[in-house]
């Protein structure tokens, strides 16, 4: 397959005068996914390491929620992960249905005639894409080092035990809610992976909004990191964030202080809880002391 054509594409700010000749890497991400969070220090590595070579990577941002869209939040994102490799700003999906994309994060891997030599979707595999980037650019050296830390470190995969859940009614599971619309309650008991929802909230496709102050929701999981997709219409939102009833002291996360509070600024990921030591199920909840809010989807690592 050949690497479709950029010629058409939006750049956020100035694209590649021409890809003849390089060896590209195509990278497929959104904003707000975790797993692509977890692979851009290889991309930004790679890139340094063999742009002179001849590597070019293309980020291509293509949303998976509508608030994605906003070129700021995009420029933001670019500036906050340290991205200095050209990105396209796909929210036509233009570009992802050209490469017949299906997946965030994707990589396509395109040999300096443009055909397309690798692709993989999600995380990992990273030494045998660096080995084919070698190939491809016809050099040898050691392998990158990468140290990743934050929101971007590895997840803990032995014990990560809790899925990727959505709150909004079109994907939304696992929910154990009593009452509704607007006057939600906690039932008498969480089970494993289940989450629900108190206080008074409306829900869309995509998210759950909270209508007044005081709303909250709860999430009985497993996992050393958990993370929250937020975004808000209003003025920043204050939360505070509880472990087993309590603040989460040194299992904060980097979005939240050891007492649990934080404030919703901007529509992202942001990470609650990274738990430092052993861990087992745990009950989190994280109230809303302000309304306005809009929760989209956990994620844990």
């Amino acid at each position: 397959m050949r690497a479709p054509s950029l010629d058409e594409a939006e750049w956020l700010d100035s694209g590649p005068r021409d890809l003849d000749g390089h060896v590209v890497l195509y990278d497929f991400w959104t904003l707000t996914c975790v797993n692509w969070l977890r692979t851009a220090p290889w991309r930004r590595a790679w890139w340094r390491a063999y742009r002179d070579d001849g590597l070019v990577v293309v980020g291509v941002h293509t949303p998976e929620f509508a608030f994605e869209h906003d070129p700021d939040l995009i420029r933001r994102a670019v500036a906050t992960r340290g991205i200095d490799y050209p990105v396209v700003v796909d929210s036509d999906y233009a570009v992802w249905k050209a490469f017949d994309n299906h997946f965030w994060p994707a990589l396509y891997l395109a040999d300096r005639h443009g055909m397309i030599r690798d692709t993989h979707f999600g995380e990992g595999r990273y030494a045998e894409t660096e080995r084919t980037i070698q190939r491809l650019l016809g050099v040898a050296r050691p392998a990158t080092v990468v140290e990743a830390r934050g929101v971007e470190a590895e997840a803990d995969w032995e014990r990560l035990r809790t899925p990727e859940t959505y709150l909004g009614y079109a994907r939304g599971e696992r929910s154990a809610s009593v009452g509704g619309p607007h006057a939600y309650s906690y039932p008498g008991f969480l089970g494993s992976n289940q989450w629900a929802l108190a206080g008074d909230w409306a829900l869309t496709s995509e998210y759950a909004s909270v209508q007044a102050p005081g709303g909250s929701i709860a999430f009985r999981f497993e996992a050393r990191d958990a993370n929250l997709v937020l975004t808000t219409p209003a003025s920043p939102v204050p939360f505070q964030v509880f472990l087993d009833g309590e603040p989460p002291g040194d299992a904060h996360g980097e979005d939240t202080a050891p007492d649990g509070r934080g404030v919703l600024t901007e529509g992202r990921m942001y990470q609650l809880i990274r738990q430092p030591g052993p861990f087992g199920e745990r009950h989190l909840e994280i109230v809303f002391t302000e309304a306005g809010a809009q929760a989209y989807v956990f994620t844990f690592g």
